[in-house]
């Protein structure tokens, strides 16, 4: 049992939409990951800083072009929350790329199969 050729030709195109999209996708995924794993480290490092400073000190939070007071305790709070977000972002990003990697490497067989497969011509 033979495709026809334009059938085949149509079969072949959409695997390698398939495999550049899951490739492009992969790709940004993988730079979004990082960027969050940059603003995660930021985000421990400020952390780090804060409970490591002793006694009651003032804390202030940009907004805007001032900057505004801020109790210690709701300071920590929010830095941990956004670091707790950032990190499900990056579980969340981790499996998606892990997806779009399989998707990416599942077209290149099938469009290795088809080649392979494929009669020769004389």
């Amino acid at each position: 049992m033979s495709l026809p050729d334009e059938t085949l030709r149509k079969i072949l195109v959409q695997i390698q939409q398939t495999a550049v999209q899951s490739q492009r996708a992969h790709s940004l995924s993988v730079q979004q990951s990082s960027a969050k794993e940059r603003e995660r480290r930021i985000l421990q490092l400020t952390i780090d800083e804060i409970t490591g400073i002793k006694g009651d000190v003032n804390l202030y939070r940009g907004v805007g072009k001032m900057f505004m007071g801020v109790p210690r305790k709701e300071m920590e709070n929010e830095l941990k929350s956004q670091e707790k977000e950032l990190t499900d972002d990056i579980a969340s990003l981790a499996k998606k790329s892990k997806y779009l990697e399989k998707q990416f490497n599942d077209a290149q067989a099938q469009l290795r199969d088809i080649f392979h497969h494929a009669p020769r011509a004389s």
